[in-house]
């Protein structure tokens, strides 16, 4: 008697997703978090009343004198989300849990107060979207014990 069986196949294993190391999706959500920051700041110059103010010495719609100060202040205030790129591959877990819960709060707080009075679309849409990277942060730096 022959045998009628069709050979059975070997099953192809599952594709399955590695878990990605906490540290490289930190540094990821900073760096994305900096383009946009940078785009949303970049885009500014389009618009007249920035031009106007910039040529004046002044930041359109606060009065602030762009002098030594105020271009050192936002230097450091740049610095900050710039070093938590590699903060997030180099600090210990402890530290860099605790940095970009910081972090990531106070900076979310400054995107909300520099927004209220905003009228212009991109700048919110802009704003918004660093919002919902830095909310991220906090959540994998939440969850990451």
């Amino acid at each position: 008697m022959s045998d009628t069986r069709v050979p059975s196949r070997p099953t192809p294993p599952v594709a399955r997703d590695e878990p990605l190391d906490r540290r490289l999706v930190l540094s990821s959500l900073w760096i994305s978090m900096l383009f946009v920051f940078v785009y949303v700041d970049l885009f500014a110059f389009y618009r007249a009343d920035v031009i106007e103010a910039a040529l004046a010495g002044e930041v359109a719609g606060v009065g602030f004198t762009v002098g030594q100060t105020f271009l050192a202040l936002v230097t450091l205030y740049v610095l900050v989300p710039s070093l938590m790129v590699v903060g997030c591959l180099l600090l210990p877990r402890r530290y860099n849990r605790l940095a970009n819960l910081v972090l990531a709060t106070v900076y979310a707080l400054t995107i909300v107060g520099a927004t209220v009075g905003e009228t212009w679309v991109y700048f919110m849409v802009g704003s918004g979207v660093e919002l919902v990277l830095l909310g991220v942060v906090v959540r994998v730096a939440h969850r990451w014990r």
